[in-house]
């Protein structure tokens, strides 16, 4: 078997992920399901659908203004250091 068709044979089916919540949390996704007629599992799997490409987002939006404030303060210290010659 290739290794192309091992990896497509992984992808296929039901994948299940542990996780510990609070009660908060649970009880939440609980009402969420109850108010539109739907499963706890269908609201956890829409969450994540919803909340993954917003995490992304927002971790790639962090780290740009990371590198960004670095090169400002890299800027500011050339400047200063410049000020003292």
């Amino acid at each position: 078997m290739s290794n192309n068709s091992q990896k497509s044979e992984k992808i296929k089916g039901s994948h299940c992920i542990s996780i510990f919540v609070s009660y908060e949390l649970k009880e939440k996704l609980k009402q969420l399901a109850d108010r539109y007629d739907r499963t706890t599992a269908d609201m956890v799997r829409a969450v994540l659908k919803i909340g993954i490409p917003m995490m992304e987002g927002l971790s790639q939006a962090e780290e740009l203004m990371v590198k960004e404030y670095i090169s400002l303060f890299r800027k500011l210290r050339q400047v200063k250091s410049l000020k003292d010659i």
